[in-house]
């Protein structure tokens, strides 16, 4: 949305009685001490069906608001009278002016009668008291505790983290005795695992079925492994006729008497594990050693492998070695998404979520405020201020009514294209020299607004004051405007800030979403940027 707040016309004093509603105000004295209070009271006289909105928060700069009463309402037949009393004090002397509040009544804006306000001095004594210069201000670093705190737990839980990783995944862990036997050759393996059966107590227990199972399993794995046969899944006979046609075929040398006393220990195995034969102590221990001759002869009678067998272990290996490494990344991976989840839960306990989602995801107003900033001076009668981008000059096209009054008017306006935020200088010179009229301005200002389609504002006045001292007046509040880019609404706020003399007036115009952190820091450090020229 583009807002063309470009002209205001420039009218005499508004009148306070409309559609039957009176608005008074008074101070109970125009004349305090510094700190002492004065009492403003604003009494309304409309109807019982009216609402009527009073001024809240510090709307009464220079003047400090101590406290603002409980409206006191008292009705009669079809008519009310609403009186609301604030406490306003000033801490420093001099001579002030309360400004014109404004009373909305139905939507409809009354302004108060301003009023001039002494504030004297307190007579001090200065034999009694000794006087001391006043101390000069002291710049007090920011802390940075919480951040070094929050950087140390992070690190430190990185370093647990790494540390955990070295351990269990990079480090040469020393292998167990199991993991060295399961990495030995399958002929190494057969006779340990043999020898452990040697020394089991299966026959003092009387356990002939599980000394006869672990027996026949070592020895077919032991076949499956470095003879290639199928054994384990082969019943007794068909194990023997495989070993006899890998013999016969010459890839196996092996004598018949070997193979037949194999297939009787096998045949005396299957007695035992299915027809609960329980062969003699010192028959079941001469088949365990018959067994360890048969692993032996069958190991020497296998022929050297080849150099497609040993190009075949060897990308075996290869394989195993690029699971290991893959399963390295992995588990390194998830470790550093562990590591990036334990940093931006740090940057969050510290920055924010808001804050770290809109540096990761970007934020339009936030990358305004962190771009590097131009300070320039737009228009004649001159305004000088420091934005995030260069105003651009917008063309203004006067109709014969304007051009009666106005002389010249200069505009120069930054916004976005999807988003409330909006930066506005206007310079206007009049074909007369008359003092502009504030009130009538603000007045037209709000007419302009609904005009645009905005709603519900509300509208708060205080005295501006730029660094080189140049007084005005600035309108703030907040109100329902059109999304720009939509059809929708959304909550939003503004602020205008007027200068003004005989034949010119000069206004900054701002608004912005609301609840948007990053514009409301943009738009304070453009309000302590501001300066114009008084004189033309």
């Amino acid at each position: 949305m583009r807002w063309s707040f470009l002209l205001f016309i420039f009218g005499g004093f508004f009148a306070f009685s409309q559609n039957g509603s009176n608005v008074v105000s008074n101070v109970d004295t125009t004349s305090i001490k510094i700190g002492e209070q004065i009492k403003f009271t604003v009494t309304v006289e409309t109807d019982t069906t009216a609402q009527v909105i009073f001024p809240e928060g510090q709307t009464f700069s220079p003047l400090e608001t101590v406290e603002a009463f409980a409206t006191d309402t008292t009705r009669k037949n079809d008519r009310m009278t609403l009186q609301k009393i604030y406490a306003l004090t000033q801490f420093d002397s001099g001579s002030y002016k309360l400004p014109s509040q404004r009373i909305e009544i139905n939507g409809k804006g009354f302004f108060t009668d301003s009023t001039e306000i002494l504030v004297a001095n307190v007579p001090v004594d200065t034999l009694a008291q000794k006087m001391y210069d006043i101390k000069p201000l002291m710049e007090v670093e920011k802390s940075n505790a919480k951040f070094w705190i929050t950087l140390v737990i992070a690190l430190l839980l990185i370093a647990l983290l790494g540390g955990a990783l070295y351990w269990f995944v990079f480090r040469k862990k020393p292998l167990s005795k199991e993991e060295k036997e399961a990495l030995l050759p399958p002929y190494d393996r057969a006779l340990i695992e043999l020898k452990k059966l040697e020394n089991s107590k299966y026959l003092i227990q009387d356990e002939y079925k599980q000394y006869y199972s672990e027996l026949t399993g070592i020895v077919r794995s032991y076949l499956e492994e470095d003879v290639h046969v199928s054994a384990l899944e082969s019943t007794t006979d068909e194990l023997i006729l495989k070993l006899e046609m890998l013999r016969d075929a010459g890839e196996l040398k092996i004598d018949h008497d070997t193979l037949q006393q194999f297939k009787r220990i096998l045949q005396t195995a299957d007695l035992v594990k299915f027809a609960k034969s329980k062969p003699d102590t010192s028959i079941a221990e001469q088949d365990r050693k018959s067994i360890e001759d048969i692993v032996t002869k069958t190991h020497d009678a296998l022929p050297e492998p080849t150099v497609e067998e040993l190009m075949e272990q060897a990308e075996y290996q290869e394989e195993v070695a690029r699971k290991r490494q893959k399963k390295k990344i992995i588990i390194a991976s998830a470790a550093a998404v562990a590591a990036l989840l334990i940093f931006t839960g740090a940057a969050v306990a510290y920055y924010g979520f808001g804050y770290v989602r809109d540096t990761v995801i970007g934020h339009p107003t936030k990358e305004l405020l962190e771009s590097e900033w131009v300070a320039s001076t737009y228009g004649y009668p001159p305004i000088s201020l420091e934005t995030p981008e260069v105003l651009k000059r917008q063309e203004v096209k006067l109709n014969a009514e304007a051009k009666a009054n106005i002389k010249d008017i200069q505009t120069f306006v930054y916004d976005e294209a999807d988003n409330l935020f909006s930066v506005h200088t206007i310079s206007t010179t009049l074909n007369k020299d008359i003092e502009p009229d504030y009130e009538k301005s603000i007045e037209s200002l709000i007419k302009k607004l609904e005009s645009q389609g905005a709603k519900n504002i509300l509208t708060k006045q205080e005295e501006f004051t730029t660094l080189s001292g140049v007084k005005g007046v600035r309108i703030y509040g907040s109100g329902t405007f059109p999304s720009p880019g939509s059809e929708e609404s959304v909550r939003g706020k503004y602020s205008i800030i007027l200068f003004g003399g005989k034949g010119f007036q000069q206004q900054i115009m701002l608004t912005w979403q609301d609840g948007d952190a990053y514009a409301e820091d943009i738009v304070n450090r453009i309000l302590g940027t501001i300066d114009v020229k008084t004189e033309v």
